[in-house]
């Protein structure tokens, strides 16, 4: 097969992945009729995933409670050979004002594999700044946060069960499996919902 056509039959399956994503994203994240009804969708979805947490990792719930603040975020994900993406939305709240940030994140992927994955995230903001900065600015996750993180102390081990990914900043992340130890919600962009906030 010449290098055109192995670039085109790559090309055509990458976009039926994109096609597959989408819909199997509608039937995971459907859109509600009004933004009242998308934002009691996300309160539910928030309210299930912390109680699957607590449930794998009771200590979490003290760890949520104590901080400035926290986010949980639901994603679907679908991967086809060298590239992938995903979608998801999320709510963030401030602990001491009990303010909601409505949220998005958008996953991109790489390397060679086929797959669709499912998982929910719950950050944990120790310090107030941080979660300011994550619900007005948005958050970058990249390959190398988890790593600078223990560089500075503060190894994922502080957290039991959480990744570390900057001096303060906790993530869990759950899977149908239970909870990851291995985070793999690597290349994603966390940003505000401006249709629901």
């Amino acid at each position: 097969m010449t290098r055109r056509k192995l670039v085109v039959a790559a090309l055509s399956l990458l976009l039926g992945g994109f096609v597959l994503h989408g819909m199997a994203g509608a039937a995971v994240f459907p859109k509600e009729r009004t933004p009242d009804e998308q934002r009691a969708g996300i309160r539910k979805t928030r309210d299930q995933t912390l109680k699957d947490l607590y449930r794998v990792q009771p200590e979490a719930e003290r760890h949520v409670r104590k901080a400035a603040g926290y986010a949980v975020f639901s994603n679907f994900g679908v991967k086809v050979l060298v590239a992938g993406g995903g979608s998801g939305t999320g709510l963030a709240i401030d602990n001491k004002t009990k303010k909601e940030t409505f949220m998005r994140m958008a996953e991109i992927q790489a390397g060679l594999g086929f797959g669709v994955k499912k998982f929910r995230l719950v950050w944990v903001f120790e310090k107030k700044a941080d979660l300011d900065r994550f619900t007005s600015s948005g958050w970058e996750l990249g390959a190398q946060s988890t790593a600078s993180a223990k560089v500075a102390g503060q190894g994922a081990d502080v957290l039991s069960g959480a990744v570390a990914v900057t001096p303060g900043v906790w993530l869990y992340q759950l899977t149908d499996d239970g909870l990851a130890l291995e985070l793999t919600a690597k290349g994603t962009r966390y940003y505000k919902d401006t249709d629901l906030n």
